[in-house]
């Protein structure tokens, strides 16, 4: 056993995310953790994470745990002047156990005396024993695998693009090789290649595992459990991903013939009971307990699990503009010594759609907060025609108020929107109930993703710039926006790693960095945009 978790309960404000679940994960278990966005998947991982005790809620750990959360973040202590990979090695103490055994070297060869030489020696053994000698090549291999070049393995963190960071903090995670591993979204932000990679070292992970995915084919090829949470409840099914989703829809079929002879049966118990009513007392006292079996077998009724419920939703017409809506020119971007691109010139006009391709660390980021007058260019310029209106997502959720509620939020960029209208636009979005008076920072990566994109095509834009929009999305969530963005008439420009959101998207033109190389989209381009 490695980690057990009983009673887990969550609770925010009036909401019950989940009650009394129970969890065990041993050596070679490998878990799926499913449920449409909202269920409160995250926040039961993060529990989950670390050991502690809440009233009767109880959660141990039997060995070392792994927890990737859903957006991973470098520690504010560590030294950004560090490079990729001792950064990775870290994770194992070994930069500092390398660091020490370096200065006991040092030492020695000063004054070689017995004590000395045997300090070094001790150091030299526990260091060979942990694999120290073997680690910075392990590391950079990890580093590699899961998407970062060979050029930025010896670069200091602090030179690294907010993608190439997290990545380099994945590969920090992994090379710990804990006994358990409990990860958020593992295939968020990485290319094919990264994810062909994870997708092996997870199937050969030999500890505990306990994953949330929306990549089908991860779940597929890596788990042997799925977990459902829906309604504050666990449901669990053996075997993988579309197994389980078999087995849940025989499970509703099943459930539905029950509910109907049950209400049959209750039916045929009223009708009786009804009868007998207002006769003698031997026959009221009968109704009495067709009463309460009627009650009971009511009572009695599981509750199955709640079916994805389709949404649809036209995104408003986008105000009128000038042709031409965007114009670059000789656009260049630099950090210190960084040269992030240069020389970029081309225009879009009114309804255009393109779709940035390049690997972690190219600039795609970077040049969607140029165009939105984020940040300033070291050379060149982007100019709008006339009346364009630029509307930005940002994949780091950074224009929302965490400690402000989801209608709070919404309200800002809803100005001349009543209550009830705004409280309407969040619902098209599956933002309901009393989820829209929850703090923004308990909501779900997925649910923090549909209120940036509520709040985004509501502001009457007419040029949308997307970064990494479906991040976090269950699939059918991901599906409807991606068909509504398909039909809006506006320009879009955006960056993805999900081919399946670029095909519905049907962009016009690419744009590869940091080549800069401009081009309408052709037959191959899709390809690349897995692969970058």
């Amino acid at each position: 056993m490695l980690l057990h978790a009983e009673h887990i309960t969550k609770t925010i404000g009036t909401r019950t995310l989940f009650a009394d679940i129970d969890l065990t994960l041993y050596p070679g278990d490998k878990v799926g953790l499913v449920g449409r966005n909202g269920v409160g998947k995250t926040t039961f991982l993060k529990l989950i994470a670390e050991p502690h005790r809440d009233g009767d809620m109880r959660i141990r750990h039997f060995g070392e745990i792994g927890y990737l959360p859903q957006d991973p973040r470098i520690d504010d202590n560590v030294d950004l002047k560090k490079s990729v990979t001792d950064h990775v090695i870290s994770s194992l103490n070994l930069d500092a156990e390398r660091d020490e055994l370096a200065a006991l070297q040092a030492a020695m060869e000063r004054e070689p005396n017995e004590l000395a030489i045997a300090r070094y020696s001790a150091a030299q053994e526990r260091f060979a024993d942990k694999g120290g000698y073997t680690a910075e090549d392990k590391a950079r291999s990890f580093a590699r695998g899961i998407g970062l070049r060979d050029e930025r393995l010896d670069a200091p963190l602090h030179e690294l693009s907010g993608g190439e960071l997290r990545l380099a903090e994945i590969a920090r995670i992994l090379f710990a090789s804990p006994d358990a591993l409990l990860l958020d979204e593992p295939t968020n932000h990485i290319d094919t290649d990264a994810r062909l990679w994870l997708l092996d070292f997870m199937r050969n992970y030999r500890g505990g595992l306990l994953v949330i995915s929306h990549d089908i084919d991860l779940l597929d090829e890596s788990i042997t459990r799925v977990i459902h949470l829906d309604e504050g409840k666990a449901h669990e099914y053996k075997g993988t991903y579309s197994l389980y989703i078999r087995s849940r829809e025989e499970d509703e079929v099943r459930r539905e013939k029950l509910d109907a002879h049950r209400e049959q049966e209750v039916k045929r118990m009223k009708t009786l009971a009804d009868k007998m009513r207002g006769q003698s007392a031997k026959r009221a006292k009968a109704a009495k307990a067709l009463d309460r079996r009627v009650d009971s077998l009511r009572a009695e009724q599981p509750k199955s699990i709640s079916k994805q419920r389709d949404a649809h939703y036209k995104f408003p017409d986008p105000p009128h503009s000038h042709r031409t809506v965007l114009m670059i020119d000789e656009l260049a971007k630099s950090y210190a010594e960084n040269d992030v691109f240069s020389d970029l010139s081309f225009s879009l006009d009114r309804g255009h759609r393109m779709c940035l391709i390049g690997f972690n660390g190219a600039g795609k980021s970077t040049l969607l907060k140029l165009i939105a007058r984020i940040t300033e260019p070291t050379n060149g310029s982007v100019e709008y025609g006339t009346g364009v209106s630029v509307g930005y997502y940002d994949q780091e959720h950074g224009d929302l108020d965490a400690s402000e509620t989801v209608i709070e939020n919404a309200r800002k960029d809803l100005s001349g929107f009543s209550d009830p209208e705004t409280r309407a636009l969040l619902s098209k979005f599956q933002l309901t109930g009393d989820t829209v008076y929850q703090n923004v920072m308990t909501l779900s990566g997925g649910e923090k993703t549909k209120l940036a994109l509520a709040k985004l095509v509501a502001g009457k834009h007419n040029v949308l710039l997307l970064d990494e929009p479906t991040n976090n999305l269950d699939p059918s969530s991901r599906d409807y926006i991606a068909e509504a963005l398909s039909s809006w008439t506006g320009t879009i420009i955006a960056v993805s790693h999900d081919t399946e959101f670029i095909d519905v998207l049907n962009p016009d033109f690419s744009l590869v960095l940091p080549e800069a190389d401009f081009s309408h989209w052709q037959e191959g381009d899709l390809e690349m945009v897995a692969l970058a």
